[in-house]
């Protein structure tokens, strides 16, 4: 199996086992990477060192919130402090929606006891953890440390639905592994006209292309071309279809990330669409919890009969206290049946006292009403479930979540899949396979998803089913969206000619706005290369800017080049920009760190280039790192992680770096030259 991951997925024809059998074994070895990397960091590093790298936090102390929605229990954990002044946590990978393990400090983290729950809130000085069950009691004691956990439920969905390929019928599959051409109706206008009416005609095509595919379509979306609003559109035409027909059609909208499905989730509320967002409520923003499942279904009778149920029975499981757990030492090989005769003939066998056998009577007649509610209470919640999900025009979910037992059997007549280029196959098989009908927005120009395996990326786990359709089938499943609503037009030249074939054009409202649009009134101080949309600051021959490796670590960081990043963002601060309008971005996480220590503005995002993609703002920074006489520059060979550095920006692009060692890469090389040709060029002081 593993020699046919080594040679990678055909982009011809493929059979389903050979596909099945592909991907199952690319999932296993992400898997298991994932979870070696997280073991072997947990038992390598102190809690210490963790929470040095932003995967751990220390000397923490829980306090009880109450009950969240859908029944969870939440804590929240604060630093301790000897003074009476909250502590700021430090920067980590914890955030929102992630999966933590609760531990006591100096133990082991892989007590089977320790209890894992999900990040529902985050501020400077805490973060609130959702718990399906009530914690143990050590979480409320000091010393307690939280660990960044690995989520294991995506992968099993992954395989989940790679054996349901196997299900679905013959012209489907045939379809999806490129042995047979997907069908089109005949394009028509849509009787109500277009909701948006400002959609342009790059995105009106797509539209209607989409509406036409009776099996799937692609819309690829340049950064700032609106692919979501393309989306969103799909979506009110096939809700206004529905509503016209009286037709009760399932429509799916989907994307890999929490992030993605909420921004689908705003739109889709903003126009009147009946939708249901499902996922774990700590993982919805919380302007959104009106129109989530958990918040909805409170309304519902079946679900509020149910709570009651449920508190009867937890009311029950207090008295249980009061009586025998038929445990081993008393129960003795007695089955529940013979201890309730037992006790109701007044005898007792095997030496136990009759007192006991009618305190195991009491404790399990207890427990059989209190089994029953809490039967009854499933019963009811989950009819309560079903009801809202049937309601509902829109059911909003992350790929994974669509894999959930919530949704099982729920089968869909049309999927959006928002940043389809973002997400693996298998991921986006989820909800591809329950759908009659998919289309899928994205950009293959882009980043793909990251792969820790090396055998899996060499396997092509990294290559999205969008990429691969695309391969396949070509531009008659594709349209491609042409017009940018984000950068100044000297900013989107040269993604626009490397990367899309010189199509892709700035809309007027964009074309030349530029940094001193941001300033309050006009500044006296400025400098013409302040104001020049796009700038490439060369530190070739310049000392001082030499690439270097910090101990124990595989990235990179550059201290001269992180010196000039924030002379760079002090001057624009100074000159009246506001610190929430600049990113700063690296694709090393060292230079991120290091950049981080340097610059400690409020507001002022500093990011990798990977962690920042589906962003933008109207400065960005970019300091490439790499500065070496080999002219090595590692993996901003995929050129990728460029197009994504420099598409970011809206008004004013600075991009640090050394030209010398760039340009073993030829696309570096045209990007230095244009820079020049546009007057977007500094040379350092030798």
């Amino acid at each position: 199996m593993l020699g046919q991951v080594r040679s990678g997925i055909k982009t011809g024809k493929m059979n389903e086992h050979e596909y099945v059998r592909h991907f199952t074994a690319l999932v296993e070895l992400e898997r298991e990477e994932q979870m070696r990397l997280h073991e072997e960091e947990m038992q390598r590093l102190s809690g210490r060192e963790r929470e040095e790298k932003g995967r751990a936090f220390m000397r923490m102390k829980g306090k009880s919130q109450g009950l969240g929605l859908g029944g969870k229990h939440l804590v929240r954990f604060r630093k301790q402090n000897k003074n009476t002044g909250n502590e700021t946590l430090p920067d980590s990978e914890i955030e929102v929606g992630v999966l933590v393990l609760m531990s006591k400090q100096g133990t082991s983290p892989w007590d089977e006891d320790n209890p894992t729950g999900t990040v529902a809130e985050k501020t400077s000085y805490s973060i609130t953890v959702a718990f399906d069950d009530a914690p143990p009691g050590f979480v409320f004691r000091k010393d307690l440390r939280i660990d960044l956990f690995v989520n294991d439920i995506t992968f099993q969905r992954m395989l989940e639905a790679l054996k349901n390929f196997r299900r679905l019928p013959s012209v489907k599959k045939a379809k999806l592994l490129g042995n047979a051409t997907p069908d089109f109706e005949k394009l028509r206008e849509p009787e109500t006209g277009f909701f948006n009416a400002k959609l342009n005609n790059s995105q009106r095509e797509a539209v209607l292309r989409c509406l036409a595919a009776r099996d799937f379509f692609l819309i690829h979306g340049p950064p700032g071309t609106g692919k979501t609003i393309a989306c969103i559109e799909i979506i009110a035409q096939l809700v206004e279809h529905d509503r016209e027909q009286k037709r009760n059609s399932k429509i799916l909208a989907a994307a890999d990330s929490n992030v993605a499905v909420d921004n689908l989730v705003e739109r889709l509320d903003e126009i009147g669409v009946e939708i249901v967002r499902i996922g774990h409520p700590a993982r919805v923003i919380p302007s959104l919890r009106k129109r989530s499942l958990d918040y909805l279904v409170q309304a519902v009778p079946e679900y509020i009969k149910a709570q009651e149920l449920r508190k009867k029975a937890n009311a029950i499981k207090e008295r249980m206290k009061a009586f025998s757990v038929p445990e081993m030492r008393w129960r003795r090989g007695l089955s529940d049946e013979t201890i309730m005769q037992l006790a109701s003939e007044g005898k007792t066998t095997r030496g136990i006292p009759r007192e006991k056998i009618e305190g195991m009577r009491n404790w399990l007649d207890l427990k059989h009403g209190t089994d029953k509610l809490f039967s009854d209470a499933r019963a009811l919640e989950e009819r309560a479930i079903k009801r809202i999900i049937h309601n509902a025009e829109v059911i909003c979910a992350t790929n994974s979540t669509v894999g959930s037992e919530i949704l099982k059997g729920e089968r869909f007549d049309f999927a959006v899949i928002d940043e389809a280029t973002q997400s693996t196959e298998p991921s986006s098989l989820i909800s591809v396979l329950r759908a009659k009908r998919f289309i899928m927005a994205g950009d293959h120009k882009q980043l793909p998803p990251t792969i820790l395996n090396d055998e899996a990326a060499r396997g092509n786990l990294s290559k999205s089913l969008f990429e691969r359709l695309l391969e396949m089938h070509g531009d008659k499943i594709r349209a491609m969206l042409d017009v940018q609503y984000r950068m100044n037009e000297e900013i989107a030249e040269f993604p626009s000619r490397e990367f899309y074939g010189g199509k892709l054009e700035a809309d007027a409202s964009v074309k030349g706005h530029n940094l001193l649009d941001l300033l309050p009134e006009p500044n006296s101080e400025l400098k013409p290369e302040d104001a020049k949309p796009f700038l490439f600051v060369d530190t070739c021959g310049s000392e001082g800017y030499r690439e270097r490796t910090r101990a124990g670590s595989t990235s990179k960081e550059n201290a001269g080049e992180a010196k000039l990043v924030v002379a760079i963002a002090e001057r624009l601060l100074s000159c009246g920009v506001k610190p929430e309008d600049i990113a700063v971005i690296s694709p090393y996480v060292d230079q991120v760190a290091l950049t981080r220590k340097m610059l400690r503005e409020e507001g002022l995002e500093i990011k990798t280039v990977d962690g920042f993609q589906g962003r933008e703002k109207e400065v960005v920074i970019v300091s490439f790192v790499r500065s070496n006489k080999s002219g090595e520059v590692g993996f901003l060979r995929d050129l990728r992680r460029l197009n994504v550095s420099i598409t970011r920006a809206k008004r004013k692009l600075v991009l640090i770096g050394d030209s010398r060692t760039l340009e073993s890469e030829g696309c570096y090389k045209r990007l230095v030259e244009l820079a020049k040709a546009r007057g977007g060029y500094k040379k350092l002081a030798q």
